[in-house]
């Protein structure tokens, strides 16, 4: 695994997404939208300052497992790894390249995002508008990690979809969003503790309101950032040179 591969990797992955509009448009409009539609279906009321912070999280998320997922699955699918792998590429050198070119997306996607919410739709921010950002960035770089995983498993396209209610449903229910997590059943409340999205749900709240100390954010992050490096080593492991 070599640098230079990785980079040419990322390169490559950029240059096909930059002829890509949809896709373009996906990663980078879509959520703010979602939010925005949140925004606008509590315009009269104080929920979206309640709940804002965790869309911040749970859209970006969402759309980084899907779009990474398929793209990466794509190129099993087309031939495209089993050539590459057949030249002087590893699959870390593919992984990780991948994992830097969504991760480039991702932190583009999150200043969008964040900047919608917070100057737009009027999301108010009592702590670091710069330490938000830095939770919004390590979630989409969850759900870009999470969706290299699952594409090393998955066969098609519908697999992918098929790994959701495994992987990305149960964080979105048990994370904090429809109800705190202290206020869990004892045994689902151990289980959120373990999720990666509520430890950034958990983070962006806590930035919203002010309520912990920098120092206990960024414990979050680092939390959230062994799940992202995980997530990449067990995928560069399983990854499969073809889906059949």
């Amino acid at each position: 695994m070599t640098l230079t591969r990785t980079f040419a990797t990322a390169g490559r992955v950029l240059s096909q997404i930059r002829h890509d509009p949809r896709t373009i448009g996906l990663l980078l409009v879509v959520p703010s939208l979602l939010i925005g539609l949140v925004a606008w279906i509590f315009v009269d009321t104080d929920v979206f300052s309640d709940i804002g912070p965790a869309m911040i999280a749970l859209f970006p998320f969402i759309v980084m497992f899907l779009v990474t997922s398929i793209a990466t699955l794509r190129e099993r699918r087309s031939g495209t790894l089993e050539r590459l792998l057949s030249m002087p590429l590893g699959k870390g050198d593919f992984i990780l390249g991948y994992a830097l070119a969504f991760g480039l997306l991702a932190v583009a996607q999150t200043a969008i995002a964040v900047s919608f919410a917070v100057w737009v739709c009027g999301l108010e921010i009592e702590g670091s508008i710069w330490l938000l950002f830095a939770v919004a960035v390590a979630d989409a770089l969850l759900g870009t990690a999470l969706g290299l995983l699952a594409s090393a498993f998955a066969r098609t396209e519908f697999q992918v979809v098929q790994f959701m209610p495994l992987l990305v449903f149960p964080q979105i229910l048990l994370g904090g969003i429809f109800i705190p997590t202290d206020q869990l059943p004892e045994g689902l409340e151990a289980i959120s503790s373990w999720l990666p999205l509520t430890f950034a749900i958990d983070a962006l709240q806590a930035v919203a309101a002010d309520s912990e100390t920098p120092e206990w954010i960024m414990a979050k992050i680092l939390v959230i950032g062994a799940w992202i490096v995980g997530s990449i080593v067990l995928g560069s492991i399983t990854l499969r040179r073809r889906t059949a």
